[in-house]
């Protein structure tokens, strides 16, 4: 129950800390020498590019790798996340809404808090034994997200026969000239190229490693905390309860199904299972808020389905939690 705890509190901490001071400035009762915006983007840059991505490396580097099976998971993590877009479509045209709803909505269910939120758990849950699997199952998660989901999303922002989306390799240039994207593949180049030279893991590294994921996880809760919006919960709560079943019942059963009929289960005594479980169960992504932002959808949706799934973390963590304990 100690790591339960202590996942729950960093999560609540990290996003409680984020929220007081955007009200605190909003207030007029904080002065920072910068923006709110600046300082956001400051935070994920330390979190993402100084301590989640070394602890990407470092883990990668002391893995190791009996069966070509787990090559599944990266393509499990795309097939989840698209899943997750689909479900959500389709849940939108039921309901009749319209298409900057079905936009943002799309979104919501295909983005997902696999590395900062999803990487924590598995960490603290699982062990670095665990989160060696983190980076191979959202391997390809940015490219999903800039390549697919974004032109998606950007589908629904014009009438039919409106300007026409970019082509897929102006979009893949696009993302593979992103610092992130860059950053996270190098990650995980430099750490598997240091594991096949045979090269073995000074201790310092893992020490480093473990501090830093929790630490980076607390960042970027930080960051996300600062734009954390209330208000427009109310007024979508049937879209946000249909979300959060999809999230966290749905989807992970399904990762878990597709996971065990591949062999995952024999493996490590199930780990790449149980890590698939809780890869699976994340709540919403905030990166789902950028597509509404910038194609004119509707943002307070995509607010509310974030806010509230990040919030249900606290009744669905103790689920996952017993679920792993079981598996």
């Amino acid at each position: 129950m100690t790591k339960l705890f202590f996942t729950l509190g960093v999560i609540a901490c990290g996003l409680s800390l984020g929220y007081t001071v955007q009200r605190l400035v909003h207030a007029d009762r904080l002065r920072l020498p910068l923006s709110l915006a600046d300082l956001r983007r400051m935070l994920q840059r330390v979190g993402l590019l100084g301590c989640m991505y070394f602890s990407f490396m470092a883990t990668v580097w002391g893995i190791r790798v009996e069966s070509f099976r787990i090559l599944v998971l990266p393509l499990l993590g795309v097939f989840i996340l698209l899943l997750g877009g689909a479900l959500a479509i389709v849940l939108a045209r039921c309901w009749g809404l319209g298409r900057r709803q079905i936009g943002s909505y799309f979104a919501c269910g295909s983005f997902s808090n696999i590395g900062s939120i999803g990487g924590l758990v598995v960490f603290v849950f699982l062990g670095e034994e665990g989160f060696a699997y983190v980076p191979l199952y959202k391997l390809f998660e940015e490219v999903v997200y800039f390549v697919i989901g974004f032109p998606i999303a950007k589908h629904f922002s014009v009438a039919p026969g409106g300007p026409k989306a970019e082509s897929a390799v102006v979009r893949l240039k696009t993302v593979l000239s992103d610092v992130f994207v860059v950053a996270a593949l190098a990650s995980i180049l430099v750490g598997g190229a240091l594991n096949l030279a045979g090269i073995d893991r000074p201790e310092l590294v893992r020490i480093l490693s473990t501090a830093m994921v929790p630490t980076g996880t607390f960042l970027l809760l930080a960051s996300i905390g600062m734009a954390m919006q209330f208000s427009s919960v109310t007024g979508y709560l049937r879209e946000c309860a249909a979300l959060v079943g999809v999230k966290f019942l749905i989807l992970p059963a399904t990762a878990v199904l597709i996971g065990y009929l591949c062999g995952l289960g024999a493996m490590h005594e199930g780990l790449p299972l149980k890590v698939i479980l809780i890869l699976a169960s994340t709540p919403v992504a905030f990166t789902s808020l950028i597509p509404p932002s910038i194609y004119d959808l509707d943002l307070n949706l995509s607010n509310a389905c974030w806010l509230t799934s990040t919030l249900s973390l606290v009744a669905v963590l103790p689920v996952v939690y017993l679920l792993v304990e079981r598996m």
